[in-house]
């Protein structure tokens, strides 16, 4: 069968490179990092700062899946349904509305859908008004609510860039134009959230060894199941330590 991602010109040099499940398990790890240093070493910053590689990683291979999953419906859904149960835990243990990464990346998902569907109506000029419309509540979510939600900690995780990111990586299929892309999102994120955040831009050498391959293994619900078993056991430690 042929690969979803054979837009890539695969020679002999190309099979050498990461497949996506590689960009996906080097995410993973960076991320089991981060929330080991944040949860379990208070805040330990080395691996605060490895664990920058797992947002841009991770946001990467959204923008690939929002291409070539075969069931649009049922991928937004799974991170959706994913996104609300964590929010859920965060409200009930934390008292949080703190919006996690997985609401962020439901909205690059909505907004990279919208431009697919915009970009298949040719010649219905009206069709640009869904994107333009997607993008205004992104702006909204990311920066105006937290001015009409004083006194909370609602916030959008990684912000309107974190949002953006994927969808920019989306706009071209040509993969050194991606990477440019790329490169001038997490510049931009990097800018607005600064401090280590300037550390993500490492993540863009995995990714220029990308080879537009899935990968041997079946990898689809992995993070589905990973995400929150790897925070339950880091939650855990910490709650049996604390006793």
């Amino acid at each position: 069968m042929q690969d979803h991602f054979a837009y890539y010109k695969i020679d002999g040099m190309e099979k050498n490179r990461l497949s996506g499940n590689s960009l996906k398990i080097i995410a993973l790890l960076s991320m089991t990092i981060d929330h080991i240093g944040l949860v379990l070493l208070d805040n330990y910053i080395p691996f605060r700062y490895a664990g920058r590689l797992a947002f841009p990683l991770f946001g990467y291979m959204l923008a690939e899946g929002c291409y070539y999953t075969r069931n649009k419906r049922r991928h937004f859904a799974g991170i959706l349904l994913l996104g609300l149960l964590c929010q859920a835990v965060y409200l009930v243990v934390e008292h949080s509305i703190y919006q996690g990464i997985l609401i962020t990346f439901c909205l690059s998902i909505l907004t990279i859908y919208a431009i697919i569907w915009a970009r298949d109506r040719q010649g219905q000029w009206w069709r640009w008004l869904l994107p333009v419309a997607m993008l205004g509540l992104d702006l909204f979510l990311c920066k105006g609510l937290p001015m009409l939600l004083p006194g909370t900690d609602y916030a959008m995780d990684y912000g309107i860039w974190g949002v953006l990111f994927p969808v920019l990586v989306s706009l071209s299929r040509n993969r050194r134009i991606k990477w440019c892309l790329a490169a001038a999102g997490l510049v931009f994120l990097s800018i607005s959230m600064g401090n280590w955040q300037w550390y993500s831009l490492l993540a863009l050498i995995p990714i220029w060894f990308y080879n537009g391959q899935k990968g041997v293994w079946n990898t689809k619900y992995l993070f589905y199941i990973y995400y929150p078993v790897h925070l339950i056991i880091i939650y855990g430690i910490s709650l049996a330590f604390t006793a």
